[in-house]
């Protein structure tokens, strides 16, 4: 299995699933590395701009 490309602590941008968005995207801060799902690795993270947690995948974030 791979190892997870981003840190705990790490800013990301988060892509939301599905058609184009006019948005921008998001930026979440790392808070837990979490298991692999369908050999996407996943990871815990949290809004910089609300607070509000969530579960992502890792092709999810750049």
């Amino acid at each position: 299995m791979k190892a997870h490309r981003f840190t705990v602590g790490q800013t990301v941008s988060f892509s939301r699933s599905g058609p184009p968005r006019s948005a921008p995207r998001e930026t979440f801060k790392i808070v837990r590395l979490l298991p692999a799902e369908a050999s996407d690795q996943q990871y815990r993270v949290k809004s910089t701009l609300d607070g509000h947690e969530r579960v992502v995948k890792e092709s999810q974030l750049s």
